[in-house]
């Protein structure tokens, strides 16, 4: 049996990303969790014809039945960018949400794998990570912030100037964080297609917004919720086919503590943070192994050097907001 839960299951990426995981054949059990209308989405998606069970479950008395037996827990519950926003500025609203889910996780799955979406995820996942030291129940190589969906348009950016890269078949490395210039797509690293120093820049430039793009096109009513559903289907996949079937050799860009996971003790030492995404070898505890990062160009060694000094404020800020007990401005 295959427990995977989604918290916030009726919302903007909930819906979509609840559709895309209704499909796999690795999951026997899907839960679906939300302040409202999980019963219905829950309802809908029970029709479809593939093996899994789903259920749904609605408010705080019913996030112990969803949470319990879980295998792997994704979050992407929360508020969605508006116009004008930044991710930071989703924080006073969405790591409440996330502290309390992290709260009700510890208790109730504390061995699940926590797949965390909710923005800004550079702070998020240092919350999910505190509460869960708090508890006595950590372990680094289980919780993940979902960054793929930066892979996701690198891959698609690049195949927009360059036709011949196949997006499908060829996975860029970004590693740093996920929000704006703490992005940093490792291009130099691509051997299919070659690229003017403009096309890099702009590029470059493309990844690290692309969220603007869509929150701009939506116009008010909303952010980036399908593409972010599919790169969170993706993430989740791949971590289920190396947990549950055993598979090897399956990499994604993840943002990760650093401290405890194998093969990630150099890059905690030369950054000096504690978080950072990169390139991650998934197997059947979570992380395998981190990888290396490739050799960076020096305009991509400036830009992690940027990443770095934004990441180490986003950090702190997660990790003061449970150790300093801060009040959280939405209640679950």
């Amino acid at each position: 049996m295959v427990k995977v839960v989604v918290c916030g299951a009726a919302g903007g990426i909930g819906q979509p990303l609840s559709l895309l995981l209704k499909q796999s054949d690795l999951i026997s059990h899907l839960a679906l969790y939300d302040i409202v209308n999980a019963a219905g989405v829950a309802a809908d998606l029970s029709h479809i014809n593939t093996a899994s069970k789903v259920t749904g479950h609605v408010g705080k008395d019913s996030l112990a039945d969803a949470l319990q037996g879980a295998h792997t827990v994704v979050i992407p519950a929360g508020v969605p960018r508006k116009p004008g926003m930044t991710r930071d500025d989703l924080f006073k609203v969405n790591a409440g949400i996330v502290r309390d889910l992290a709260q009700a996780c510890a208790q109730y799955c504390p061995r699940a794998f926590i797949l965390v979406i909710s923005n800004p995820v550079n702070s998020t996942v240092p919350i999910v990570c505190e509460v869960f030291k708090k508890a006595g129940v950590f372990d680094a190589r289980k919780v993940f912030g979902v960054t793929t969906l930066d892979v996701v348009r690198s891959s698609t950016f690049v195949n927009h100037i360059k036709p011949q890269f196949e997006p499908h078949a060829n996975r860029i490395t970004v590693v740093g964080g996920h929000s704006g210039a703490t992005i940093v797509p490792v291009l130099s690293q691509i051997k299919q297609v070659s690229f003017t120093p403009e096309e890099i820049k702009a590029l470059t430039h493309r990844i690290q917004f692309g969220g603007d793009e869509v929150v701009k096109a939506k116009d008010g009513a909303g952010s980036a919720t399908l593409s972010m559903a599919y790169a969170g289907a993706r993430f989740t996949t791949s971590l289920l086919e190396a947990s549950v079937r055993g598979k090897r050799g399956l990499v994604e860009s993840t943002y990760i503590h650093l401290n405890g996971n194998p093969g990630a003790e150099w890059n905690a030492r030369t950054t000096g943070l504690e978080y950072f995404a990169q390139d991650v070898e998934l197997g059947p505890e979570g992380v395998a192994n981190v990888l290396a990062l490739p050799d960076l160009s020096a305009e991509e060694q400036g830009l992690v050097k940027i990443a770095v000094g934004e990441l180490k404020g986003n950090i702190t800020k997660g990790i003061d907001f449970v150790v300093q007990g801060a009040i959280p401005v939405a209640k679950l």
